[in-house]
C-alpha cells in the first residue's frame, strides 16, 4: 500500500518590513528554523488551519490572511522521524498549501506561549531570501519554491501584488 502525505498548511507571516517570522522547535535536534506550519484537521478549511496554527505557534488572534498560492508542495519525512511522529506510521511527508499573512502589530503581540506545549522556544524575523539557509535540510527544497512564489507574489516593490 502506497503511503498518502498529510494534509497541511504553511504560514508566511510577514511584517510591516517585509520580514518573515521564523521559529525554533522545541523537538529540534539541530539548531534550524522554520515558519508556522501545521495539519489541517477533518472538516477544517485552509484558512481555518492557518488562523489556528498562527494562534497556537504564534499567539496571533488576528493577522491578516492576504493570500493562498495555489501550488502544493510536498516533502518526505525522513525515516527516524517518522517514526518519532504520532502521524508518521500513516504518512510519508506532508503536503503543504501556504498561506501568506500580515501581522500589523507589534513584536510584544508575538506569544509563543499561547498554547500548551509550545511548538517554538524562539523566534526572529528573517529576510525572505534567507529561509531556505535556515530550514533543516530535508524542507529546503519546499523553502526554494515557497520562496521562489512568494517574491512573485510580492513582486520587486515588496507590495502585494493581490490578496484575497
Amino acid at each position: 500500500m502506497t503511503k498518502a502525505y498529510r494534509p497541511c498548511v504553511g504560514i508566511v507571516l510577514l511584517n510591516r518590513q517585509q520580514r518573515v517570522f521564523v521559529g525554533r522547535r522545541l523537538d529540534a535536534r539541530q539548531k534550524t528554523w522554520q515558519m508556522p506550519q501545521g495539519g489541517i484537521d477533518s472538516g477544517e478549511t485552509i484558512l481555518q488551519a492557518a488562523q489556528r496554527e498562527l494562534f497556537e505557534e504564534v499567539g496571533l488572534k488576528t493577522p491578516e490572511i492576504v493570500h493562498i498560492l495555489p501550488d502544493v508542495y510536498r516533502y518526505d519525512l525522513p525515516e527516524d522521524l517518522r517514526a518519532r511522529l504520532p502521524w508518521g506510521r500513516e504518512y510519508i511527508g506532508q503536503e503543504q498549501t501556504w498561506v501568506i499573512a500580515r501581522h500589523h502589530g507589534g513584536d510584544e503581540d508575538i506569544n509563543l506561549q499561547a498554547h500548551t506545549p509550545p511548538e517554538f522556544c524562539a523566534w526572529r524575523w528573517c529576510a525572505i531570501q534567507d529561509l531556505p539557509d535556515l530550514a533543516v535540510s530535508f524542507k529546503r527544497p519546499l523553502y526554494h519554491q515557497v520562496v521562489k512564489a512568494l517574491e512573485a507574489f510580492l513582486g520587486t516593490a515588496g507590495a502585494p501584488k493581490a490578496s484575497l
